[in-house]
């Protein structure tokens, strides 16, 4: 293979599809970004595009040296604008097929639209995806299920019985008298409950399979009946002789990963979980990204529907597979989502909230078959959608209020789903609010330059030495701390391939609390006087992380990066406890991926979360899975969030010119006006430095949780 500055041009005549190539000048430079990881850099026309991903550290498997006999470095090209990056990715822009490309499609199963990274050289602007399918390196979805204590209550349930068999004199259809064992059996239930099963009916679906089922089982059946609030009683499901179980799947739609939980709907009990990367991710890293692609590629909707779609479809796969189960005997889904990702999967064009006012097409809580969706559960399964609470504070809110239930809570509760967009719940039983804040990508590791996603081999703690500046790390897939001799012999199976959001939140905190930068995120250039791991770059310095073939380094625009995210985060929050009237909040609860792994502690020595006693904060894991669940094997936790959503007052941020103020405040480390009293009073932090009248319209406050006027 060439070198990354190579002006080789590949002499093949023609592209894929059989057009001329065009050569292009050597000097010329192209913008690459790989997806999912988001790293990107520019490279020389000519350079291949396995030499350019190696270059950024993004990991694509190559075993046969580049010869295109392996087909392990698979790429797929992402075609249409990308405004946010200010480029264009088409197919076009890579190097006409070679002859090692068209030799592996002959001998092997090769997707069409993919190409060879080995053979393949960059020839304009790219968006790159590395498809889930060959990456080995690949992210690791931290979304388990947590343990969950709910009065099981399902929407959908099993009754088994026996069906007369048919009567010639009778005439009836077997459909009929399977309806009359089912509404007996269901009498005591109505006894107890009130519900009425008079109308109850079958589901069209099960037209096609019914007598073969009732002569299975010898005219034994069980059969899966839903009733929900607004549906008529329906039989969705029909199994031969006697079925105990029935299976559930609550699942999570975030804009960087998806997770999803199968449960037993007897008690909720989650029997397997698993995640993935979003796949959307190619088309946009954040949400406006992907609205922006939408707006700028008109036709390109069902490109981003399918994508997520196939995603869930083949989640479900591999959680069914998982517990020995067909992937129809799942007969029920909860699903929650941002507002973009919950259209997206609705299949409704996002487009209109992209601006304001942020008008959702749909709030409410949907109830549909689960076939108008394209899943790949029972044909007659139901898919239950948790409601919306506003335009940029969508159902995986919703969903968190649900699992953490702020509004039945005497203290004032700040609770935050953080991730590539922040939503934020502050209140208590008396009184909830809502709000979102572009946080964007960082914290996930990307738009950091040795930032990736957690995955093995990603820094996740840093400790610095307050009196040397000399790092220690510790690595997912790495038991132990780099300083620790157990260290060297685990490390070369994962390496040290980049560092994720917990880790760049660490190392940033660390860099503070040493003073290697100022509390206005500014490297210091006298630093290099003290370490030789405080290095010029070029009119800034940065901060050398790790020695390795390939150096790790802390820049300026990292810690710009995270200023930039922690102040939209943290003048949200801010934001809410004006519209309370208070400056101090009773407890912090981090939801999500991030927000379970961050420690609160350096969150709240950079600023990223307000002023707390650090014994109130905490983790509370994957909370939206854990409101989907509880929406899953609960009509009455479904009735409940409901009412909530009707409740919650909605701030938009981007409305609200006091916003703007508490960013710049934010930017600061842990803030340019906002002591943090509590937090001075457990950690040895830099002098604060009480802002000028120039600096604050407003006297600071210290004492008492109410603004006194």
């Amino acid at each position: 293979m060439s070198d990354q500055h190579s002006p080789e041009v590949m002499n093949s005549p023609t592209k894929k599809d059989g057009r001329e190539a065009q050569p292009l000048a050597a000097s010329q430079e192209a913008m690459v970004i790989f997806q999912p990881s988001g790293k990107r850099g520019k490279f020389a026309h000519g350079t291949p595009v396995l030499d350019a991903a190696r270059s950024l550290g993004v990991y694509i498997e190559s075993v046969c040296g580049g010869r295109g006999i392996c087909g392990r470095c698979q790429v797929e090209v992402s075609e249409g604008s990308f405004a946010k990056d200010g480029i264009t990715s088409s197919a076009d822009h890579l190097s006409p097929f070679t002859e090692q490309e068209e030799r592996y499609a002959r001998l092997r199963p090769f997707k069409e639209e993919r190409r060879l990274s080995c053979a393949a050289k960059i020839e304009g602007d790219l968006v790159v995806d590395v498809p889930q399918d060959v990456q080995i390196n690949r992210q690791v979805v931290r979304k388990r299920a947590e343990n969950l204590k709910i009065d099981a209550d399902p929407a959908t349930r099993l009754v088994s019985v026996m069906v007369e068999e048919p009567d010639m004199e009778k005439g009836e259809s077997d459909a009929s008298r399977l309806l009359v064992s089912l509404r007996a059996a269901l009498a005591s239930i109505e006894a107890e409950s009130g519900e009425d099963y008079a109308h109850l009916t079958l589901d069209t679906a099960l037209n096609s399979s019914l007598q073969r089922i009732l002569r299975e089982g010898k005219w034994q059946v069980t059969a899966a009946i839903y009733r929900d609030e607004g549906q008529m009683p329906k039989v969705i499901a029909l199994w031969p002789g006697e079925r105990r179980a029935a299976f559930g799947l609550a699942v999570d739609i975030g804009s960087t990963t998806i997770a999803a939980h199968l449960c037993d709907l007897r008690n909720g009990r989650a029997v397997s979980s698993s995640g993935t990367s979003n796949p959307q991710i190619r088309f946009g890293e954040d949400l406006m990204s992907r609205v922006s692609y939408v707006q700028m590629n008109p036709g390109k909707l069902p490109n981003l529907v399918t994508a997520v779609r196939d995603a869930v479809n083949s989640l479900i796969g591999k959680l069914a597979g998982d517990v020995g189960i067909a992937s129809e005997d799942i007969v029920e889904a909860v699903f929650v989502a941002n507002p973009v990702m919950h259209h997206l999967f609705l299949g409704i064009d996002p487009v209109e909230l992209g601006g304001a006012p942020f008008a959702l097409t749909l709030s409410d809580a949907q109830n549909i078959p689960g076939r108008d969706l394209g899943l790949s559960i029972h044909p007659a399964g139901r898919v239950y959608v948790l409601p919306c609470i506003a335009g940029h504070v969508g159902a995986d809110a919703a969903a968190v209020a649900l699992a953490e239930q702020p509004y039945q809570s005497d203290e004032t509760e700040l609770v935050i789903d953080v991730g590539t967009n922040a939503e934020i719940l502050l209140g208590n039983k008396d009184r909830l609010l809502a709000a979102s804040s572009p946080t964007g990508p960082a914290f996930e590791g990307a738009e950091i330059s040795c930032g990736q996603r957690a995955a093995p081999g990603a820094i996740e703690r840093v400790r610095i030495d307050r009196d040397t500046w000399e790092p220690r790390i510790k690595v997912i897939g790495v038991d132990h701390w780099s300083d620790e001799p157990e260290f060297a012999e685990q490390i070369d199976s994962v390496g040290v391939t980049g560092i994720c959001g917990s880790g760049i939140v660490e190392v940033i905190a660390e860099m503070y609390l040493c003073g290697i930068i100022s509390s206005e995120g500014v490297i210091r250039a006298e630093g290099a006087e003290r370490s030789s791991r405080v290095e010029s770059d070029g009119r800034t310095h940065q901060y050398r992380l790790w020695d390795g073939v390939v150096p790790l380094t802390v820049k300026q625009t990292d810690v710009r990066a995270i200023q930039l995210a922690k102040a939209a985060l943290y003048a949200g929050a801010k934001l809410l406890m004006d519209k309370l009237d208070i400056t101090q909040v009773d407890r912090i609860k981090l939801a999500g991926a991030f927000g379970s792994f961050i420690d609160p502690d350096y969150a709240m020595v950079l600023g990223l979360i307000p002023d707390c006693n650090l014994e109130a904060v905490s983790g509370v894991g994957n909370a939206a899975g854990t409101g989907a669940r509880k929406a899953l094997i609960s009509r009455q936790a479904r009735r409940e969030i409901e009412g909530a959503v009707r409740a919650i007052e909605k701030v938009e941020t981007a409305v609200e010119a006091k916003f703007q103020e508490h960013f710049v405040n934010a930017m600061a480390f842990p803030n340019k006006v906002d002591p943090y009293p509590l937090l001075r009073s457990q950690r040895d932090l830099p002098a604060f430095e009480a802002p000028t009248a120039e600096g604050s319209d407003r006297p600071r406050r210290r004492g008492g949780r109410r603004n006194r006027g």
